[in-house]
């Protein structure tokens, strides 16, 4: 029998990300929605590594199975870090194009020097035998000047990574997925299953997070 990860999600957008950043594992990538689990957790944690744990141990605790979740977002430094953990429900808007234009209201004035930010990516994997392993990712740019772009969600139309002189919205995916937070700890967390697969089924490289 094939062994099964759970993306320990409910967001159609992160699961197909991750679906094609862990493609050709040999795992059976199985969702909340795909086993007819309706749970939500509430992102009760200070940090993305926080967050991701809770609900990582929460869908392993309900499931068995070993679970991937992950929390992320932007940090705007003009805003002093901002909308950092709470990027989900920033301002009580809808994830989208006025959350998108709420930011740039924000920044109105700020010079392109000034216009820093970073998505951030922090994925959180608990075992079996309720292990936990996190991986991390950044990526670096600045906030836009306007939204350019129709690919990929949230806050992507107003990310403009200088060094591919676009936004990350503008981006394929397969671009999107090498460089992005999410891409840079998702490869992370594969090489890791790369192991846990190849090893024994209990065993993932590196130090233990905390264990139960």
């Amino acid at each position: 029998m094939t062994r099964r990860l759970l993306l320990s999600t409910n967001n159609h957008d992160k699961v197909r990300e991750f679906q094609e950043i862990l493609a050709g594992l040999p795992l059976e990538i199985v969702t909340p929605a795909s086993l007819g689990l309706e749970m939500e957790v509430p992102e009760t944690g200070s940090t993305f590594a926080e967050n991701a744990a809770i609900k990582a141990r929460a869908f392993h605790d309900a499931t068995g199975l070993l679970s991937l979740s992950d929390d992320s977002g932007l940090e705007v430094d003009a805003l002093n870090g901002a909308p950092g953990v709470y990027s989900a429900c920033y301002s009580g808007l809808p994830n989208g194009a006025e959350k998108n234009r709420y930011v740039l209201r924000q920044l109105e004035g700020v010079p392109w020097e000034g216009r820093g930010c970073r998505y951030v990516c922090e994925i959180a994997m608990v075992d079996e035998a309720g292990r936990l392993y996190r991986c991390r990712g950044v990526m670096k740019g600045k906030i836009a000047l306007e939204p350019k772009g129709e690919g990929g969600f949230g806050f992507d139309p107003i990310f403009h990574v200088p060094r591919y002189r676009r936004t990350v919205a503008q981006m394929p995916p397969e671009l999107k997925n090498r460089i992005s937070h999410r891409g840079r700890a998702g490869q992370r967390a594969r090489a890791a299953l790369e192991r846990l697969v190849a090893t024994d089924p209990g065993w993932l490289p590196g130090a233990p997070a905390s264990q139960s």
